[in-house]
């Protein structure tokens, strides 16, 4: 891990990182015998190359080409990916594992380089080590991944995170998208360990922001894991200091773990996990003494097992089955105020394709989550915001009848906005309910009397209490506090299995 802070650009975007629905083979207890094995070839490599394995020193190709030579045995496809920086040339181990959805990555990454002073055993040959064992278990399995499994280690990155950036530079647009998710792990086996997971929602409420849409998902995988030892974790933030930067830079979900470099435990940590308060997490950071000697086993032994939980449980994952979707691209028969009921004179829902509005920020949204055409609540902007506008209470518009099958597991999904001026009121609402059987609320989103923009969220909800029925999706909205300015939008609702 590299001192510099560099600030990464995040990008919020849809993602098909789906909550895993099944397992093919249950995780498996990683060796830590066999990641220690890894750390003293390492640590040889650097011993006879002048102490270090940084980047553009034969240290580091000797250690690349370990890696290399490993994951070629076990029947990965592995390229060697050479780049340039300070005139000297760099290396990336790339590593894909045969099968899985090549539309549907799951990707690993560790820096495999060495700060020039040392040998870069903690840093990051401890994530470098685990990541590589997590590999060689997935061979010996014989794995058969719902995801397709990449593994990346990563040159340069003391020098500014050079190696996962020409990577993620280099990828042609459609390579990148098909990436859906990437765990980083940079220094696990601290000798004076915290056990911190990258906050891909930013839930501790001290970041600068969360991760891409689908880090929250990589954060609560890992959470579960250290949960199912009795371990607490606790957020640590997408500051730009390891190889995940890049890869959040352009909207692919990240997440990890980490046991801290130089920062200084606290009495509370220490409370919390043990360890000495007020030392470094790791006192021979970025030193001449980060050897084997330097690393805490229980960390590194309970990290790596983290690391193949994550992997089996999201790359094995049973990808949902869809049921029914509309990214209301045609017409499909949404019915505008089926009962009759409605009271708007205004803004009534319509499929279309939206045109943009602002008062104090965006209210009505100009762009749809996929395609060109949404359900928004008056698409026109007229010759100002509130010409079109919801006015004058409720708007509701139903789907067509949708069987659902029975004795499944049934969820519905959709994308969302409600946006409003600071005219609004408690009373004005986006709604989404389902009917058949009984009618229930699955969505309620109510107004407030401040200024709210329109930014497009997700919601779902679960409908097993309707497997079997065939239902109808109602979606209603209300200006329903005067002359308030309230804009609506709803696109790709999905029920899947």
């Amino acid at each position: 891990m590299r001192t510099l802070i560099v600030a990464a650009i995040v990008t919020l975007t849809p993602t098909t990182l789906a909550t895993p629905a099944a397992r093919a083979a249950a995780p498996p207890d990683i060796p830590l015998a066999n990641v220690k094995a890894h750390l003293t070839e390492l640590q040889s490599i650097a011993t006879a190359n002048g102490g270090t394995r940084a980047h553009g020193r034969p240290g580091y190709l000797a250690s690349a080409n370990y890696v290399r030579a490993r994951l070629d045995a076990a029947g990965y496809t592995t390229t060697l990916q050479s780049f340039t920086y300070n005139g000297a040339t760099g290396y990336n181990v790339i590593a894909d594992w045969p099968g899985g959805d090549p539309n549907d990555v799951l990707m690993v990454g560790a820096h495999l380089d060495s700060v020039t002073a040392g040998p870069g055993i903690n840093d990051n040959g401890s994530g470098s080590a685990a990541i590589l064992e997590t590999a060689l278990e997935v061979s010996r399995q014989a794995l058969q991944p719902s995801k397709h499994l990449r593994f990346a280690w990563w040159g340069a990155e003391e020098l500014g995170l050079r190696g996962s950036q020409f990577y993620v530079s280099n990828l042609p647009a459609a390579e990148r998208a098909r990436i859906k998710g990437y765990l980083n792990f940079d220094m696990v086996g601290s000798p004076n360990a915290g056990y911190f997971v990258y906050d891909g929602d930013n839930s501790d409420g001290t970041g600068s922001g969360p991760g891409p849409a689908g880090s929250a998902q990589l954060e609560r995988t890992l959470q579960d894991y250290f949960t199912s030892i009795g371990v607490p974790t606790r957020g640590t933030d997408f500051d730009g200091r390891s190889d995940y930067g890049p890869f959040i830079a352009v909207g692919i979900p990240a997440g990890g773990t980490f046991t801290g470099a130089e920062g200084i435990k606290t009495a509370a940590q220490a409370t919390l996990w043990g360890g000495t308060s007020g030392q470094a997490f790791d006192v021979c950071y970025h030193r001449a003494c980060d050897t084997t000697a330097n690393v805490n086993d229980t960390a590194l032994d309970r990290n790596a097992d983290a690391i193949a939980y994550a992997v089996w449980t999201i790359g094995t994952a049973v990808p949902p089955v869809t049921v029914w979707s509309d990214p209301f691209e045609t017409a499909t028969g949404w019915t505008v105020n089926p009962n009759g009921t409605d009271t708007a004179t205004t803004g009534q829902w319509e499929r279309g394709d939206p045109e943009a509005t602002t008062s104090s920020g965006a209210k009505q949204l100009g762009t749809t989550v996929s395609g060109t055409n949404d359900l928004v609540t008056g698409r026109l902007a007229g010759s100002s915001a509130g010409a079109y506008d919801l006015d004058g209470g409720v708007t509701s518009i139903q789907s067509p009848p949708i069987t659902l099958p029975s004795a499944s597991t049934l969820n519905l999904s959709f994308s969302w906005y409600l946006a409003h001026g600071s005219n609004a009121s408690s009373a004005d609402y986006l709604r989404v309910r389902v009917v058949g059987g009984t009618t229930t609320t699955v969505f309620s989103q109510a107004g407030a009397a401040v200024n709210r923009n329109g930014a497009w969220a997700t919601a779902s909800a679960s409908l097993n209490a309707f497997a079997g029925q065939t239902v109808r999706i109602l979606v209603d909205a209300a200006d329903a506090s005067g002359a308030s300015l309230v804009e609506a939008g709803v696109d790709d609702v999905r029920i899947t299995r």
